[in-house]
């Protein structure tokens, strides 16, 4: 049985980077990984539409937070059973993003805190009606608003493909999404959480996420 741990951040944080970088580390220390992201665009409908929506299409649905958020969460859904498999199969399972995300940026569509109705809604939706799994750890990567932005930027200008959706657009929700990130690391939301800012050491760090998970076995017994 592994452990499952998501990378959570602002649109540009680099949480890609900092995935692979994981996944290096653990791999050369003999462990099996397996890293994927969401949203599953291009394997998941929902995903898709969801996308499609943020970028000008189906009408007025991408200015619906609960529609939006269901899309989110139906990709999980339908995803959930295979990440189970992924789980009982490799010793980390590592993912870009996961149910947070749609919290923190739900709420601050909405203008809440961590503490507001739609980010209970979404933990009712994703963990209890849909059951995905909870994850084991959650990493967030705060980095400032303004550095993230920039790198959105630059990937959109050198990646005609990586053109920004209207949520990376919107520099006031990406403030807004931040504190509400801030906010459920505080709160430990689901599960445990890990917040990494600044320079660190990836090792070190891959070392410290799986620590923390020991120490959490160690607590429930």
């Amino acid at each position: 049985m592994g452990i499952l741990i998501t990378i959570e951040g602002v649109d540009g944080a680099g949480k890609h980077t900092l995935s692979r970088g994981l996944t290096l580390a653990w791999e050369a220390e003999g462990l099996d990984v397996l890293r994927m992201g969401f949203p599953r665009y291009g394997e998941s409908l929902h995903a898709d539409l969801a996308a499609e929506a943020l970028h000008g299409e189906h009408g007025d649905l991408s200015s619906s937070v609960f529609a939006m958020a269901a899309l989110f969460a139906l990709d999980r859904h339908d995803a959930a059973r295979d990440l189970r498999r992924l789980v009982n199969r490799n010793d980390v399972v590592l993912l870009d993003r996961y149910a947070a995300s749609n919290a923190a940026y739900s709420a601050a569509r909405l203008n809440e805190g961590a503490e507001g109705a739609a980010v209970e809604w979404v933990r009712a939706l994703e963990f209890d009606r849909f059951a995905i799994p909870v994850p084991d750890v959650q990493v967030l990567l705060r980095v400032p608003v303004e550095v993230a932005a920039e790198r959105a930027r630059s990937r959109e200008e050198q990646d005609a493909s990586r053109e920004r959706d209207t949520y990376e657009r919107d520099e006031s929700l990406q403030h807004r999404t931040a504190q509400v990130y801030d906010e459920l690391a505080a709160r430990s939301w689901v599960s445990p959480w890990l917040v990494v800012e600044g320079s660190f050491d990836v090792a070190q760090l891959a070392a410290n996420v799986l620590n923390q998970r020991v120490e959490q076995q160690e607590v429930t017994r």
